[in-house]
């Protein structure tokens, strides 16, 4: 389709490695142009040449039932969270290990962390609709192994092919939304996944309770590897459909493994995926967080020649990963590219998320539940939903404010008064989190920190994807949740650090001599702390002391680490979103089919988007004048 500004007798002619095609006088294009568009497919990996490809075929039609099953998928996922959150302390506490909760945590945070790049290297090597099946049965595999569990460590293993699934669909779920959306809409529909949560954060506490009472945990979470198959169809059917029918229009690039013997293609695969620098990241991560929640149990603590080894083992690993990522030989597809951190907008994106997600890992998760439950004496359903209330509060803030962003074209500023909020939030958890108070109080410190939290993570995800090209929007985003994942980790076990080593200490000191021997069972058990003594006895007293002293320790913690939001945010470059094109190929939402297959205009050398400048958008005129002139 040749635009009305195109010179007469402009048509377009396909280019070999392009799908899109590229405009020409009549004649077939010159060496110079195949040799570059040659050059730029060689430089994007299968899965991507494939969604655009499916891109090109999406009707409306289509593309709304791929969202509705989108938003089926996140509604089922949203609903699993929110009953399994609250079933995790029953879990460990049914192997009397209630303090190891956090370990669990550790382990999830660095398991989701490290395997978002990962997915997205999937999705680009093999495609999005394989990608979206390897998640959902790892996923399923994670519900079945934690439903059989019959120890902590079966438990906290499980929590590997869990986290790994579920983290897998997050990440691919805001790729997808990448793929068919321009950089106005897009920070709106990024809000899909989330918007079930506005249902499911006042159902899933509920679910639970009834599960504890009338089944058992397991059963909270057995019953998701027959729903999320289920639930996964529309979705599935929608992609793998719109493939097929790519197919036939388009030549998709042959997958890896079926056009190489099987020792090129793991060699490929080692190398596409990169296998050891994800093997180097999570042993780092791993090694470095897990002694600070084992620490105070193992024997010696500190001293304990195996909490030294993982430290100094982690460190050394943490130390030869960018060494690893930098080189092109070794690492070709690096894990983490390292032209998205030339950027300074990425580079103060992804600081925000780390910070960001480590205070509220400090704040919110994983302790202030079972807080709630002990100090506060509040029911399995109403400390579900005071804690998920930050998950409404957010979710809420976010749509309203990618509204917003739609309207006024920029997001910058939207951040900087969200890490405000934040930190004012945080803050005021420390004055009013404490024993006695009313839930209302409680309930307005999660909505201040929820709103915080709901203006500053969408728009700084979105202007971390505006700062790159399409090619690398998936690669972005996905170091971005990576990133946010280890500040959570960071969190956790920083969390678990300082109740590991106070509770303990303060039960020992605070309980009464009659109750001092079961100091080890109420540290283990939050069905012990909390059901066994009355309120209002000696021994809930002291327990009631003990978990608000170190609340109080970790929250402080908290508003340290919320420190750096703010300047942080007003590092980013203020991007006016409309005038910035990603040249997303096929139909998008919000914009029109992009058949030129060429770089943006606007791309820096390093993938960073340039808004475009006067001087350009004048040569255009003028030029376009002097041809006008030019013609008879």
């Amino acid at each position: 389709m040749s635009s009305s500004q195109d010179p007469p007798g402009a048509e377009e002619v396909a280019t070999p490695g392009y799908l899109s095609p590229v405009k020409t006088n009549g004649k077939v294009p010159d060496e110079d142009v195949r040799s570059e568009n040659s050059e730029s497919s060689n430089e994007t990996q299968a899965g991507v040449k494939r969604i655009e490809a499916i891109s090109s075929t999406w009707t409306t039609a289509s593309l709304t039932f791929a969202y509705l099953g989108l938003y089926l998928m996140a509604f089922t996922t949203s609903l699993e969270q929110q009953t399994t959150t609250n079933l995790t302390v029953y879990a460990t506490s049914a192997f009397s290990e209630h303090s190891l909760v956090a370990t669990v945590a550790v382990v999830q945070s660095v398991i989701q962390a490290v395997i978002k790049p990962v997915m997205a290297k999937i999705a680009d090597v093999f495609g999005r609709y394989e990608a979206f099946s390897i998640s959902v049965f790892v996923y399923v595999i994670g519900y079945i192994q934690q439903a059989a569990s019959n120890n902590v460590k079966t438990f906290a293993a499980a929590q590997i092919f869990y986290s790994a699934g579920w983290t897998g669909l997050q990440i691919l779920q805001q790729i997808f939304i990448a793929d068919t959306s321009d950089l106005l809409n897009r920070a709106l529909f990024a809000t899909i996944p989330d918007i079930p949560f506005l249902a499911t954060v006042w159902a899933g506490p509920p679910i639970a309770e009834s599960l504890i009472k009338h089944a058992s945990w397991r059963w909270g979470y057995g019953i998701w590897a027959i729903v999320l198959p289920v639930a996964f169809l529309p979705l599935a059917l929608t992609l793998f459909l719109n493939q097929r029918k790519a197919a036939k229009l388009y030549p998709l690039p042959k997958r890896v493994l079926t056009r190489q013997s099987a020792f090129a293609s793991l060699k490929n695969l080692w190398f596409d995926l990169d296998f050891f620098g994800v093997v180097l990241l999570s042993a780092a991560i791993c090694l470095i967080l897990l002694p600070l929640t084992l620490a105070s149990l193992a024997k010696g603590g500190w001293k304990n020649a195996s909490m030294i080894a993982m430290i100094v083992i982690g460190g050394i690993f943490l130390v030869c990963f960018p060494f690893w990522e930098r080189s092109k030989r070794l690492a070709p597809h690096a894990l983490f590219p390292p032209d998205v951190f030339r950027n300074r907008t990425v580079l103060a994106g992804y600081s925000i998320a780390f910070f960001y997600f480590m205070a509220f890992y400090l704040s919110v998760y994983p302790y202030f539940y079972s807080y709630l439950l002990i100090v506060q004496n509040q029911s399995i359903t109403a400390a579900g939903h005071i804690t998920q209330t930050f998950t409404f509060t957010s979710t809420v803030t976010s749509i309203i404010v990618s509204i917003l962003i739609k309207y006024t074209r920029h997001y910058k500023y939207f951040i900087t008064l969200g890490s405000a909020i934040y930190l004012m939030g945080i803050g005021l958890m420390i004055r009013y989190r404490t024993q006695g108070v009313s839930t209302g109080v409680l309930v307005g410190c999660q909505i201040a920190v929820g709103i915080g939290g709901g203006m500053l993570n969408v728009p700084a995800q979105l202007g971390v994807q505006a700062s790159v090209s399409h090619q690398r929007v998936a690669a972005a985003t996905a170091v971005f949740l990576t990133i946010l994942e280890i500040g959570g980790a960071v969190g956790t076990a920083i969390s678990g650090a300082i109740w590991t080593a106070n509770v303990p200490k303060k039960l020992a000191a605070y309980l009464p001599d009659e109750t001092k021997g079961q100091a080890a069972a109420i540290f283990g058990s939050v069905e012990v702390a909390s059901g066994m003594y009355p309120v209002g006895s000696p021994t809930r007293a002291a327990i009631d002391r003990a978990y608000q002293e170190t609340m109080t320790t970790i929250l402080i913690v908290a508003v340290c680490v919320c420190a750096p939001l703010i300047p942080l945010s007003l590092v980013m470059k203020d991007y006016k979103l409309d005038e910035l094109d990603q040249r997303v190929k096929g139909k998008v939402i919000g914009g029109t089919r992009n058949t030129s297959g060429l770089d943006q205009e606007g791309s820096s050398p390093d993938g960073e988007v340039q808004p475009p400048s006067k001087k350009r958008f004048l040569d255009r005129i003028l030029g376009h004048r002097r041809q006008n002139a030019a013609d008879p």
